[in-house]
Protein backbone atom coordinates (compact mmCIF):
# COMPACT_ATOMS: atom_id res chain seq x y z
CA UNK A 1 0.00 0.00 0.00
CA UNK A 2 3.03 2.73 0.59
CA UNK A 3 3.85 1.44 -2.87
CA UNK A 4 0.63 2.56 -3.98
CA UNK A 5 0.54 6.11 -2.29
CA UNK A 6 4.01 6.87 -3.44
CA UNK A 7 3.38 6.32 -7.25
CA UNK A 8 0.02 8.62 -6.63
CA UNK A 9 1.96 11.49 -5.02
CA UNK A 10 4.83 11.18 -7.32
CA UNK A 11 1.95 11.11 -10.31
CA UNK A 12 0.40 14.26 -8.51
CA UNK A 13 3.37 16.41 -8.45
CA UNK A 14 4.31 14.88 -12.12
CA UNK A 15 0.55 16.58 -13.44
CA UNK A 16 1.30 19.63 -11.91
CA UNK A 17 4.47 20.04 -13.91
CA UNK A 18 3.59 18.61 -17.49
CA UNK A 19 -0.10 21.49 -16.80
CA UNK A 20 2.55 23.98 -15.57
CA UNK A 21 4.26 23.08 -19.38
CA UNK A 22 1.29 23.08 -21.69
CA UNK A 23 0.45 26.31 -20.13
CA UNK A 24 3.96 27.26 -21.65
CA UNK A 25 4.27 25.56 -24.51
CA UNK A 26 -0.09 26.98 -25.51
CA UNK A 27 1.22 30.43 -24.77
CA UNK A 28 4.17 30.34 -26.82
CA UNK A 29 2.34 28.87 -29.94
CA UNK A 30 0.19 32.13 -29.25
CA UNK A 31 2.54 34.51 -29.40
CA UNK A 32 3.82 32.77 -32.75
CA UNK A 33 2.81 33.70 -36.40
CA UNK A 34 0.35 30.63 -38.01
CA UNK A 35 2.54 28.36 -39.55
CA UNK A 36 5.86 28.90 -37.64
CA UNK A 37 7.89 25.17 -37.45
CA UNK A 38 8.75 23.94 -33.86
CA UNK A 39 12.21 24.32 -34.39
CA UNK A 40 12.39 28.06 -35.06
CA UNK A 41 11.08 27.55 -31.78
CA UNK A 42 14.46 26.17 -30.15
CA UNK A 43 15.92 29.45 -29.91
CA UNK A 44 13.87 30.96 -27.49
CA UNK A 45 13.82 31.01 -23.85
CA UNK A 46 10.02 30.01 -23.30
CA UNK A 47 10.69 27.04 -24.88
CA UNK A 48 13.37 25.83 -23.23
CA UNK A 49 11.32 26.72 -19.95
CA UNK A 50 8.86 24.19 -21.41
CA UNK A 51 11.32 21.48 -21.94
CA UNK A 52 12.48 21.99 -18.40
CA UNK A 53 8.95 21.79 -17.17
CA UNK A 54 8.58 19.03 -19.04
CA UNK A 55 11.70 16.70 -18.35
CA UNK A 56 11.03 17.63 -14.29
CA UNK A 57 7.29 16.06 -14.82
CA UNK A 58 9.17 12.99 -16.43
CA UNK A 59 11.36 11.93 -14.00
CA UNK A 60 8.49 12.28 -11.38
CA UNK A 61 6.52 9.89 -13.59
CA UNK A 62 9.96 7.71 -13.87
CA UNK A 63 9.71 7.54 -10.33
CA UNK A 64 5.90 6.93 -10.01
CA UNK A 65 6.76 3.89 -12.83
CA UNK A 66 9.15 2.10 -10.10
CA UNK A 67 6.28 1.90 -7.68
CA UNK A 68 3.44 1.69 -9.48
CA UNK A 69 1.82 -0.19 -12.22
CA UNK A 70 0.72 1.30 -16.04
CA UNK A 71 -2.73 1.16 -15.17
CA UNK A 72 -2.70 2.84 -11.37
CA UNK A 73 0.02 5.63 -12.68
CA UNK A 74 -1.19 6.50 -16.22
CA UNK A 75 -4.95 7.91 -15.45
CA UNK A 76 -3.56 9.96 -12.92
CA UNK A 77 -2.25 12.03 -15.76
CA UNK A 78 -5.25 13.20 -17.07
CA UNK A 79 -4.96 15.49 -13.80
CA UNK A 80 -2.67 17.67 -15.89
CA UNK A 81 -5.81 18.80 -17.55
CA UNK A 82 -7.35 19.44 -14.16
CA UNK A 83 -3.81 21.32 -13.05
CA UNK A 84 -3.96 23.44 -16.30
CA UNK A 85 -7.42 25.23 -15.34
CA UNK A 86 -6.67 27.39 -12.77
CA UNK A 87 -2.59 27.99 -13.76
CA UNK A 88 -4.14 28.69 -17.73
CA UNK A 89 -7.19 31.14 -16.11
CA UNK A 90 -4.02 32.85 -13.78
CA UNK A 91 -1.87 33.32 -16.81
CA UNK A 92 -4.26 34.90 -18.81
CA UNK A 93 -5.56 37.35 -15.52
CA UNK A 94 -9.29 35.42 -15.45
CA UNK A 95 -11.37 33.24 -13.02
CA UNK A 96 -11.95 29.96 -13.29
CA UNK A 97 -15.54 29.75 -15.27
CA UNK A 98 -18.60 27.16 -13.48
CA UNK A 99 -18.12 24.81 -16.13
CA UNK A 100 -14.71 24.83 -15.82
CA UNK A 101 -15.40 23.43 -11.88
CA UNK A 102 -17.65 21.37 -12.96
CA UNK A 103 -15.30 19.47 -15.75
CA UNK A 104 -12.68 19.08 -12.55
CA UNK A 105 -15.24 17.47 -10.30
CA UNK A 106 -16.45 15.06 -12.57
CA UNK A 107 -12.87 14.57 -13.83
CA UNK A 108 -11.79 13.81 -10.24
CA UNK A 109 -14.68 11.57 -9.32
CA UNK A 110 -13.69 9.80 -12.45
CA UNK A 111 -10.11 9.03 -11.48
CA UNK A 112 -10.69 8.76 -8.31
CA UNK A 113 -13.48 5.15 -9.35
CA UNK A 114 -10.61 4.40 -12.10
CA UNK A 115 -8.02 3.94 -9.28
CA UNK A 116 -10.32 1.85 -7.04
CA UNK A 117 -9.84 -0.72 -10.32
CA UNK A 118 -5.88 -0.34 -10.80
CA UNK A 119 -3.63 -2.77 -9.94
CA UNK A 120 -1.77 -2.14 -6.65
CA UNK A 121 0.89 -4.10 -6.80
CA UNK A 122 4.89 -2.45 -7.81
CA UNK A 123 5.59 -3.99 -11.57
CA UNK A 124 8.11 -6.60 -12.11
CA UNK A 125 7.45 -7.80 -15.94
CA UNK A 126 8.91 -6.28 -18.45
CA UNK A 127 9.30 -6.12 -22.45
CA UNK A 128 11.27 -8.38 -24.58
CA UNK A 129 13.68 -7.00 -26.91
CA UNK A 130 10.97 -7.83 -30.00
CA UNK A 131 8.04 -7.26 -28.07
CA UNK A 132 9.58 -3.33 -27.39
CA UNK A 133 10.77 -3.17 -31.12
CA UNK A 134 6.85 -4.31 -32.31
CA UNK A 135 5.80 -1.76 -30.16
CA UNK A 136 8.18 0.87 -31.79
CA UNK A 137 7.24 -0.05 -35.06
CA UNK A 138 4.07 0.06 -34.57
CA UNK A 139 3.55 3.50 -32.70
CA UNK A 140 5.49 4.86 -35.85
CA UNK A 141 3.00 3.62 -38.31
CA UNK A 142 0.12 5.28 -36.28
CA UNK A 143 1.72 8.62 -35.72
CA UNK A 144 2.87 9.18 -38.87
CA UNK A 145 -0.64 8.08 -40.01
CA UNK A 146 -1.79 10.58 -38.18
CA UNK A 147 0.52 13.53 -38.60
CA UNK A 148 1.03 13.06 -42.05
CA UNK A 149 2.41 16.02 -44.12
CA UNK A 150 -0.75 18.40 -45.27
CA UNK A 151 -2.63 17.68 -41.94
CA UNK A 152 -3.86 20.59 -40.09
CA UNK A 153 -2.88 21.37 -36.97
CA UNK A 154 -5.06 20.13 -34.14
CA UNK A 155 -6.61 17.05 -32.65
CA UNK A 156 -4.74 14.82 -34.97
CA UNK A 157 -1.46 15.73 -33.65
CA UNK A 158 -2.73 15.53 -30.00
CA UNK A 159 -3.44 12.12 -30.54
CA UNK A 160 -0.36 11.35 -31.92
CA UNK A 161 1.45 12.89 -28.63
CA UNK A 162 -0.49 11.44 -26.48
CA UNK A 163 0.02 8.06 -28.25
CA UNK A 164 3.40 8.51 -28.23
CA UNK A 165 4.10 9.89 -24.42
CA UNK A 166 1.93 6.32 -23.69
CA UNK A 167 4.51 4.40 -25.34
CA UNK A 168 7.34 5.99 -24.13
CA UNK A 169 5.43 5.47 -20.40
CA UNK A 170 5.48 1.94 -21.14
CA UNK A 171 8.96 1.48 -22.56
CA UNK A 172 10.28 3.68 -19.65
CA UNK A 173 8.83 1.34 -17.15
CA UNK A 174 10.53 -1.58 -18.74
CA UNK A 175 13.49 0.38 -18.72
CA UNK A 176 13.00 1.29 -14.72
CA UNK A 177 12.46 -1.79 -13.54
CA UNK A 178 14.93 -3.92 -15.56
CA UNK A 179 17.77 -1.04 -13.96
CA UNK A 180 16.19 -1.50 -10.34
CA UNK A 181 15.58 -5.06 -9.93
CA UNK A 182 18.80 -6.49 -11.78
CA UNK A 183 16.97 -7.94 -14.05
CA UNK A 184 19.71 -8.79 -16.54
CA UNK A 185 22.94 -7.06 -17.47
CA UNK A 186 22.96 -3.00 -17.52
CA UNK A 187 24.08 -2.58 -21.24
CA UNK A 188 22.22 -4.99 -23.18
CA UNK A 189 21.02 -4.58 -26.49
CA UNK A 190 17.46 -4.32 -25.05
CA UNK A 191 17.98 -1.99 -22.37
CA UNK A 192 19.77 0.15 -25.15
CA UNK A 193 17.30 0.03 -28.03
CA UNK A 194 14.43 0.63 -25.04
CA UNK A 195 16.50 3.82 -24.36
CA UNK A 196 16.44 5.31 -27.64
CA UNK A 197 13.03 4.78 -28.28
CA UNK A 198 11.74 6.51 -25.36
CA UNK A 199 14.37 9.14 -26.05
CA UNK A 200 12.77 9.32 -29.67
CA UNK A 201 9.27 9.43 -28.55
CA UNK A 202 9.47 11.63 -25.67
CA UNK A 203 10.72 14.12 -27.59
CA UNK A 204 8.29 13.41 -30.39
CA UNK A 205 5.51 13.66 -28.38
CA UNK A 206 6.74 17.34 -27.13
CA UNK A 207 7.60 18.81 -30.69
CA UNK A 208 3.85 17.00 -31.68
CA UNK A 209 1.73 18.46 -28.48
CA UNK A 210 3.45 22.12 -29.30
CA UNK A 211 2.06 21.44 -32.97
CA UNK A 212 -1.17 20.71 -31.36
CA UNK A 213 -1.23 24.07 -29.39
CA UNK A 214 -1.47 26.05 -32.28
CA UNK A 215 -4.84 25.62 -32.18
CA UNK A 216 -5.69 26.15 -28.82
CA UNK A 217 -5.08 24.35 -25.09
CA UNK A 218 -8.26 23.13 -23.93
CA UNK A 219 -9.03 20.44 -26.74
CA UNK A 220 -5.71 19.11 -27.78
CA UNK A 221 -4.72 18.79 -23.92
CA UNK A 222 -8.13 17.04 -23.40
CA UNK A 223 -7.15 14.43 -26.20
CA UNK A 224 -3.20 14.17 -25.02
CA UNK A 225 -4.73 13.53 -21.62
CA UNK A 226 -6.92 10.42 -23.00
CA UNK A 227 -4.64 9.13 -25.55
CA UNK A 228 -1.78 8.73 -23.32
CA UNK A 229 -2.87 6.53 -20.49
CA UNK A 230 -5.12 4.36 -23.61
CA UNK A 231 -2.05 3.54 -24.93
CA UNK A 232 0.00 2.94 -22.15
CA UNK A 233 -3.05 0.52 -20.87
CA UNK A 234 -3.25 -1.14 -23.89
CA UNK A 235 0.63 -2.07 -23.04
CA UNK A 236 0.33 -2.61 -19.75
CA UNK A 237 -2.67 -5.30 -20.01
CA UNK A 238 -1.79 -6.78 -23.06
CA UNK A 239 2.22 -7.51 -22.43
CA UNK A 240 2.99 -6.48 -18.95
CA UNK A 241 0.21 -8.91 -17.52
CA UNK A 242 -1.14 -5.83 -15.18
CA UNK A 243 -4.93 -6.87 -14.50
CA UNK A 244 -7.75 -5.01 -12.71
CA UNK A 245 -8.80 -5.29 -9.29
CA UNK A 246 -11.93 -7.51 -8.24
CA UNK A 247 -12.53 -9.28 -11.90
CA UNK A 248 -15.65 -8.61 -13.82
CA UNK A 249 -16.97 -6.71 -11.30
CA UNK A 250 -14.73 -4.31 -11.08
CA UNK A 251 -15.61 -2.99 -14.89
CA UNK A 252 -18.81 -1.33 -13.12
CA UNK A 253 -16.79 0.92 -11.50
CA UNK A 254 -14.30 1.15 -13.79
CA UNK A 255 -16.50 1.80 -16.99
CA UNK A 256 -18.73 4.60 -14.68
CA UNK A 257 -15.47 6.16 -13.44
CA UNK A 258 -14.41 6.41 -17.70
CA UNK A 259 -17.68 7.68 -18.60
CA UNK A 260 -17.48 10.85 -16.03
CA UNK A 261 -13.29 11.60 -16.59
CA UNK A 262 -14.61 11.73 -20.12
CA UNK A 263 -17.24 13.92 -19.79
CA UNK A 264 -15.58 16.30 -17.41
CA UNK A 265 -12.87 16.77 -19.58
CA UNK A 266 -15.25 16.97 -22.62
CA UNK A 267 -16.20 19.84 -20.37
CA UNK A 268 -13.01 21.77 -19.78
CA UNK A 269 -11.83 21.24 -22.88
CA UNK A 270 -15.07 23.22 -24.09
CA UNK A 271 -15.02 25.96 -21.39
CA UNK A 272 -10.90 26.28 -22.34
CA UNK A 273 -12.08 26.63 -25.62
CA UNK A 274 -14.35 29.37 -25.51
CA UNK A 275 -12.70 31.59 -23.58
CA UNK A 276 -9.40 31.00 -26.02
CA UNK A 277 -12.16 32.06 -28.83
CA UNK A 278 -13.12 35.07 -26.54
CA UNK A 279 -9.52 36.12 -25.92
CA UNK A 280 -8.41 35.92 -29.83
CA UNK A 281 -11.83 37.69 -30.63
CA UNK A 282 -10.51 40.38 -28.41
CA UNK A 283 -7.04 40.68 -29.18
CA UNK A 284 -8.32 40.64 -33.12
CA UNK A 285 -10.51 43.40 -33.19
CA UNK A 286 -9.43 46.65 -33.22
CA UNK A 287 -10.51 49.55 -30.34
CA UNK A 288 -12.42 52.28 -31.46
CA UNK A 289 -10.74 55.24 -32.47
CA UNK A 290 -11.73 58.90 -30.94
CA UNK A 291 -12.44 60.09 -34.25
CA UNK A 292 -14.91 56.83 -35.21
CA UNK A 293 -16.93 57.11 -32.32
CA UNK A 294 -20.43 58.31 -33.70
CA UNK A 295 -22.17 60.61 -31.43
CA UNK A 296 -25.82 60.89 -32.04
CA UNK A 297 -26.84 64.42 -33.36
CA UNK A 298 -23.40 65.10 -34.55
CA UNK A 299 -23.42 66.77 -37.91
CA UNK A 300 -20.96 66.02 -40.57
CA UNK A 301 -18.70 68.65 -41.75
CA UNK A 302 -17.67 69.00 -45.51
CA UNK A 303 -14.39 66.51 -44.95
CA UNK A 304 -17.11 64.20 -44.06
CA UNK A 305 -15.00 63.82 -40.15
CA UNK A 306 -17.16 63.11 -37.31
CA UNK A 307 -17.13 66.34 -35.23
CA UNK A 308 -18.95 66.75 -31.60
CA UNK A 309 -19.70 70.64 -31.76
CA UNK A 310 -23.40 71.17 -31.04
CA UNK A 311 -26.52 72.26 -32.94
CA UNK A 312 -26.26 76.44 -33.28
CA UNK A 313 -29.36 77.61 -30.81
CA UNK A 314 -32.42 78.49 -32.89
CA UNK A 315 -31.77 75.81 -35.47
CA UNK A 316 -35.00 73.64 -36.23
CA UNK A 317 -34.81 70.41 -37.71
CA UNK A 318 -36.11 70.09 -41.05
CA UNK A 319 -36.22 74.32 -40.37
CA UNK A 320 -35.71 76.73 -43.34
Amino acid sequence: MNATLTAVALSLVSAVAYASAAVAQARLAGRSEPGTGVFRMLGRAAWWSAVALNAGGALLHVAALKYGPLTLVQPLGALTLVAAVPLGARAAGRRVTGTEWHGTILTLLGLGALLLTAGGTAPHETLSLGEALAVGAATMAVVAGLSRRGTRPGLRHAAASGITSGVASALTQTLTVAVTDHTGPLFSWRLVTVALLVSAFAMGGLLLAQTAYQGGLGAPLAVVTLANPIAAAVIGLALLGERLQGGTIALIPALLGSAAAIRGVVLLSRAQGETMSLADRARTEPAPSAQSRVVIGSPRTRDDRLVLSPEPRGTRVGGV
